[in-house]
């Protein structure tokens, strides 16, 4: 599975390599544009991407691309609640883990 996160490109970089910066989540990193690359690059200002590994892989609309957002929000908060809970069960599990020695 791949996993694409939405970000919206800000500034074109460099043309004839198709690279622009794309800001995810207020990071801005550069990306490149070959893969959505069907019209000129300037048209692509402003629009909102899926990028997979420093590559624009769809152009989406912002709809898509907040909602795709909030989703990968909701799932990094239900990972961290699955850890702490896993590591909650360790602590019930092992009672040596309480800090105190045993001997």
């Amino acid at each position: 599975m791949c996993l694409g996160i939405p970000g919206q490109i800000v500034e074109i970089t460099d043309a004839p390599r198709q690279m622009a910066v794309a800001e995810v989540s207020g990071v801005r990193r550069e990306v490149s544009l070959a893969p959505v690359a069907e019209r000129p690059l300037t048209e692509l200002l402003g629009e909102w991407v899926l990028i997979h590994v420093g590559f624009a892989m769809a152009v989406i609309d912002a709809d898509e691309a907040a909602q795709t957002l909030i989703a990968l929000h909701d799932l990094g908060e239900a990972q961290e609640a699955l850890e702490a809970m896993a590591e909650g069960e360790r602590a019930f599990a092992d009672p040596a883990s309480d800090g105190g020695d045993s001997a």
